[in-house]
């Protein structure tokens, strides 16, 4: 049986573990067979049940008192020894035979993007086909300088993955008065320039404008997909550019 691997990655508070919860349940309510893999050694409390889980693997508290290292040391380590894990994480998928995989990463995007271990885990790791979710708080991403800059980190852990990457807006049901903004700023980037000139401060406007173009002149510019996983708005559209992404590879 095919395995598509999803990749849930996003900045902390992005709602990346409530995501991963909406998913698994839209899967099987639409007939398929989805496992989820906990990617988190340091998450307290999850949504969802992990069918795979790597804090069965790699202990924090153990990690704290065998080393004497603080909660952040500790998290650091923690997340560099996934990758050492692999071999056990994917003999407990390959047991499972799922049609997807959906990996619930990091709290902190940089443990897991930024650092040689998730990577490679996500390079690594065996299935059919992979695509990463980007989950943009959607309460962050209401100002446009906020806006730019979010999806400057969504596009470096792009690079960092290397695989096709959907933008998901999280929360908008809590920013209904400005989602249409920011999907306009999301879809064009004359109506993203034009906001960032009423911008009182110059530098900060001028700097953000360069950026903007920068993302869009290299062809990294995408819309997004709004969601909420409290109503599941969206989710019909999220699933329609997971089908599309896995099958074909393609960015949505």
């Amino acid at each position: 049986m095919a395995m598509k691997a999803i990749f849930i990655t996003g900045t902390a508070g992005s709602g990346k573990s409530l995501l991963t919860s909406r998913l698994l349940q839209w899967y099987r309510d639409n007939s398929a067979y989805p496992v989820t893999l906990n990617l988190d050694p340091g998450a307290v409390n999850l949504p969802y049940e992990p069918d795979v889980d790597v804090r069965n693997y790699v202990d924090i508290t153990t990690l704290m008192e065998s080393y004497g290292l603080g909660p952040n040391g500790s998290l650091i380590m923690a997340s560099d020894m996934i990758a050492t894990k692999l071999d056990e994480i994917q003999k407990e998928v390959d047991e499972l035979n799922p049609d997807y995989l959906i990996v619930d990463t990091p709290g902190q995007i940089e443990l897991f993007a930024f650092r040689a271990s998730g990577p490679y885990f996500a390079m690594n790791l065996h299935a059919d086909d992979k695509a990463t979710i980007f989950a943009l708080d959607g309460m962050l991403v209401s100002s446009p300088i906020n806006f730019v800059s979010i999806s400057l980190l969504a596009l470096s852990v792009k690079l960092r993955l290397k695989m096709a990457q959907i933008n998901v807006l999280t929360k908008s049901d809590l920013v209904i008065d400005k989602l249409k903004n920011i999907m306009e700023w999301a879809s064009s980037s004359m109506a993203l320039e034009h906001i960032l000139n009423s911008e009182k401060d110059a530098e900060y406007s001028l700097l953000t404008k360069d950026l903007a173009r920068s993302i869009s002149k290299g062809g990294f510019a995408q819309s997004f997909i709004a969601v909420s996983s409290i109503t599941m708005s969206g989710m019909v559209n999220l699933a329609a550019a997971l089908a599309r992404t896995l099958n074909q590879g393609e960015d949505s």
